[in-house]
């Protein structure tokens, strides 16, 4: 018998979040009040124009950046793709990523292999940071461009910038961080990154889905990959969502809002998951580093367990919870970070991500966990 959608848990918050009702009433009255284009020289397009300038300052504010260094985009995707394509000198040379990156990085990368663009992968340790010894190493004549996933969708790892964004600078290479899971989840600050830039994506910190940024660094040449009108300064042609706009200004405002006692609370949340799981689901291997995480994710293994057929117990259970990235869903391959840290067959084939978000409840955690540990220890036995 099916869980009522009522009772249903929903952890899998990195692949989404839910709008916050007042996003979704702000949203939803742009639409009715400023619904002109922005590009209009009538009342009604300036009207709407000051709308979007609005967000543009309130996200330029809250990410330390300047506002004519953010870039409106349809999401993180195409951010990415923008900072990857638009960096590139037309010269073949490499990129260096971290090995495990999200499919938005490695597939773009992958295209660029007939324009003679290579990858240069950045190895990570079991731990799933980067080992940085290994960065004097590189052909740094050869590299155009180094990206780096600052957060992790599968395992939440949180990767050390600050060495990778001196040599770069030294080397005279741009540095883009896909910041899609980290916006919103811990403290960032654009200019202090070192970054050239940053991308990110509405939908994960409760904001509206369809509408994303990328923050470049004054003065950066980014060749746009969308060709049209003179939008976004000529960098990303497009009619801008204005609505959207705002309503992502908005959400980024509710979540950096006493971010760090909303943090300590989903952290503890997450903590009483994963040691209850321990205690009630033994044997259990939590993936990637436990220290340097974010607040929100448990990546977690049953060893003994296939990782799809527990995905879909646990459906049936009314946990919603992922194996990975949504974006590699319909994939019977490891997921490629779980084998850049050398992670064990029986890791990996029975690993589950487990996100939160400020929206979950401890009497839902508690819940989860007698489901969770029903459904696992059934699948044993």
């Amino acid at each position: 018998m099916s869980i009522p959608d009522s009772q249903r848990i929903f952890l899998d918050n990195n692949s989404t979040t839910q709008p916050l009702n007042e996003v979704v009433e702000l949203v939803a009255e742009q639409y009715r009040t400023h619904y002109a284009n922005p590009g209009s020289a009538h009342a009604e397009g300036r009207q709407a124009r000051r709308v979007l300038e609005d967000a543009r300052e309130q996200m330029a504010s809250l990410l330390g950046s300047k506002p004519q260094e953010v870039i409106f985009t349809s999401g993180g995707t195409e951010a990415i793709n923008l900072a990857i394509q638009g960096f590139l000198t037309g010269i073949p040379g490499e990129i260096a990523l971290t090995d495990g990156e999200h499919p938005a990085t490695v597939n773009t990368i992958r295209r660029l292999s007939s324009q003679g663009m290579k990858k240069r992968l950045l190895k990570i340790g079991t731990d799933g940071r980067i080992d940085q010894s290994q960065l004097p190493r590189l052909d740094w004549e050869r590299i155009q461009l180094v990206t780096i996933i600052l957060a992790h969708n599968e395992t939440g790892v949180i990767q050390e910038i600050a060495p990778i964004a001196d040599i770069c600078e030294e080397k005279g290479v741009p540095l883009h961080l896909d910041c899609v899971q980290a916006i919103g989840k811990i403290p960032f600050n654009f200019q202090e990154s070192g970054a050239t830039a940053i991308s990110l994506g509405a939908h994960k910190f409760h904001g509206p889905r369809g509408i994303g940024a990328i923050v470049v660094k004054e003065g950066a040449r980014l060749l746009p990959q969308l060709v049209g009108g003179h939008q976004e300064r000529g960098r990303r042609a497009g009619t801008e969502p204005v609505a959207l706009a705002a309503g992502m200004a908005h959400a980024l405002k509710c979540m950096l809002h006493d971010r760090e006692s909303q943090s300590q609370k989903i952290a503890a949340l997450r903590d009483r998951l994963q040691q209850a799981l321990s205690e009630k689901c033994a044997p259990v291997v939590v993936n990637g580093s436990q220290q340097h995480r974010l607040a929100n994710t448990l990546n977690i293994s049953f060893p003994g367990l296939d990782g799809e057929a527990l995905l879909i117990s646990l459906d049936l259970a009314g946990i919603s919870c992922s194996l990975g990235s949504a974006c590699a869903s319909g994939s019977r391959d490891p997921a490629p970070v779980m084998l850049a840290m050398n992670c064990e067959e029986s890791v990996y084939r029975s690993a589950v991500r487990l996100s939160l978000s400020i929206l979950n409840t401890s009497e839902e955690i508690e819940e989860a966990i007698r489901r969770i540990s029903r459904v696992v220890n059934q699948l044993r036995s």
